[in-house]
């Protein structure tokens, strides 16, 4: 007959000692890990810390995402300004300089034409069409076809459309009926500005914005 092995209905503190109780280590692991280390050759390893230390392969470091939204290729470019982004419409011009300019272009030193053509860049640059109509003056231009400019005016779409509406509904006229009365004068007081110049009697243009006047007509 076996003998009866008595519960154990009370806690047992010399049993209870041996156990983990929270971050406390059973007693004796630490011995049994490096023993088995011994016997298999690897070093022993804290299982706890190196569960810890393991990161996870789809984790990115925070350098890696600084990096990158710093990259300039990512970045959003800067906003466009909204003249570049309005429509425009070409426009077809020739221009003539005056009658009374005649003398002092063919005295200037300078070929006439490229005077001309020098004073058409000067007068459309940074200019923008007006939607208010400019009649054509009375001015009586030269006979002299050859100092004539002639080139290509990108205006915006919307002022030119007011135009359009308010002068030409049926659309009839040369677009550049329309917009002579606003260049033409700015293009002749260019005129006037560039022989001054020329003779002596004003700031050249090439100490105000870096470009002369043979410069300038070269480039059309």
């Amino acid at each position: 007959m076996r003998k009866k092995i008595p519960t154990i209905t009370r806690p047992d503190p010399a049993y209870a000692a041996t156990l983990q109780q929270g971050d406390r280590e059973v007693p004796g692991k630490e011995d049994e890990a490096q023993v088995t280390a011994t016997k298999t050759g690897t070093p022993a390893v804290d299982a706890d810390r190196h569960e810890s230390e393991r990161a996870p392969e789809s984790a990115v470091a925070p350098h890696q995402v600084s990096a990158e939204s710093s990259d300039p290729h990512t970045s959003l470019r800067a906003p466009v300004s909204a003249r570049a982004l309005s429509p425009t419409r070409k426009i077809d011009i020739r221009v003539n300089a005056l009658e009374r300019q005649e003398a002092a272009l063919e005295t200037c030193g300078v070929e006439p034409a490229h005077v001309v053509r020098a004073a058409l860049r000067r007068a459309v640059k940074g200019w923008q069409l007006s939607p208010v109509f400019a009649p054509v003056a009375e001015e009586r231009r030269t006979r002299n076809t050859q100092w004539q400019a002639r080139t290509s005016l990108a205006v915006d779409a919307a002022s030119l459309g007011v135009l359009l509406r308010d002068h030409d509904p049926l659309d009839v006229l040369s677009k550049w009926a329309l917009i002579r009365g606003q260049v033409e004068p700015r293009i002749w007081a260019e005129i006037d500005r560039i022989l001054d110049e020329l003779n002596g009697n004003a700031e050249p243009a090439s100490s105000r914005d870096g470009s002369g006047v043979a410069g300038e007509a070269e480039r059309e």
